[in-house]
């Protein structure tokens, strides 16, 4: 017979928590180490390489001659391709102080393929900001993200979240929905009809993939979530709450081109549940389509037009090329900006 007594578990949970957190302050600790450390290895071979003629002479065996020592004396991690990242990492980042120390050489690596300056800033800070792993920026920089926010009509608001000032941003609905929204982590082909009701089940099985690709500050609240008149009952397919925006989100899945019917039955939701959910402290509910298919005479034409709560995204099952991505962005944008002289 055991005379032990049982552990208390709010003492046993207390510990477990403080001791994952430790280690989870060591593993930051070591990212920030190595980032400092590859910063200034990138620094003093690039110093060296302007150093005069008289050094010209190591040429392209430079990096290479190095990664044979270095490997040699302090084993993997610095091969020549890796010495070449560190390179591009201080040409890219010549501040160190300006350096997110939340994340680690994998993350710099990956920013180290963005071409613009000011894209790879603000990827870096949104990174650090949203708490994204490296893969999660890997995906984001992939689906062209900042680019499609450039879509945005409020330009000033746009270049101070391109310098990371979110704080200074007029919260507003458009700011944060995005078109067109990329769901190929889903895994479906792009060709072939699809049912409503299997894109909405996919969707809760890769609910975390799904709230990245929907941008910040969202919360999941409910699927088919029923609304009612005296008569009536209605399901929304999925409704989330934007703590940003301090408002609920609605979303219309459909698999079908858009139609007028679409849009007035969202346009009812959104009236329906300001008036039936939404409390006392929440801005307007906003309301999106999300559709395999827009016209946008249809959109021009309709309540969609310039509103402020109601929005129509399309969706892709397969991630498009990076030129076929900038095709749509600036197609989208000729649309928008045929829509405002018009």
């Amino acid at each position: 017979m055991n005379d032990q007594p049982s552990l208390p578990q709010t003492l046993l949970a207390a510990l477990r928590e403080l001791i994952a957190q430790g280690r989870q302050r060591a593993l930051r600790a070591v990212d920030t180490v190595q980032v400092q450390t590859c910063w200034e290895i990138g620094r003093h071979i690039v110093e060296f390489e302007q150093g005069g003629e008289h050094r010209a002479a190591y040429g392209k065996k430079l990096l290479s001659s190095l990664a044979e020592n270095l490997t040699r004396e302090f084993g993997k991690g610095f091969d020549a391709s890796n010495l070449r990242y560190m390179r591009l990492f201080y040409q890219a980042f010549p501040m160190c102080d300006a350096l997110r120390h939340e994340l680690s050489w994998t993350h710099y690596r990956t920013l180290l393929r963005v071409e613009s300056a000011e894209a790879r800033q603000w990827y870096m800070n949104e990174a650090a900001a949203q708490n994204w792993s490296s893969r999660a920026l890997e995906r984001q920089i992939g689906t062209l993200y900042y680019e499609r926010l450039l879509l945005s009509e409020d330009k000033p608001a746009l270049a101070a979240e391109a310098d990371a000032k979110l704080h200074a941003l007029k919260q507003a609905p458009r700011e944060f929905i995005r078109d067109p929204v990329m769901l190929e982590f889903l895994g479906f082909p792009g060709s072939g009809k699809l049912l409503e009701s299997t894109l909405e089940q996919a969707l809760m099985d890769k609910l975390q993939a799904f709230l990245l690709e929907l941008g910040k500050g969202f919360a999941f609240v409910a699927r088919q979530q029923r609304i009612s008149t005296e008569s009536k009952d209605f399901y929304i397919d999925l409704v989330f709450y934007n703590y940003l925006l301090k408002c609920f989100v609605l979303i219309d899945l459909k698999t079908h081109e858009l139609t007028h019917q679409d849009i007035g039955q969202m346009d009812m939701y959104v009236r329906m549940y300001d008036e039936l959910k939404r409390g006392p402290d929440d801005n307007p509910t906003v309301g999106i389509l999300l559709c395999e298919h827009k016209d946008h005479s249809v959109v021009r034409y309709s309540v969609l037009h310039e509103s402020e709560q109601l929005f129509a995204s399309k969706y892709r099952l397969i991630l498009p090329s990076e030129e076929e991505l900038r095709y749509e962005i600036e197609r989208e944008r000729a649309i928008l900006d045929e829509a405002k002289t018009a």
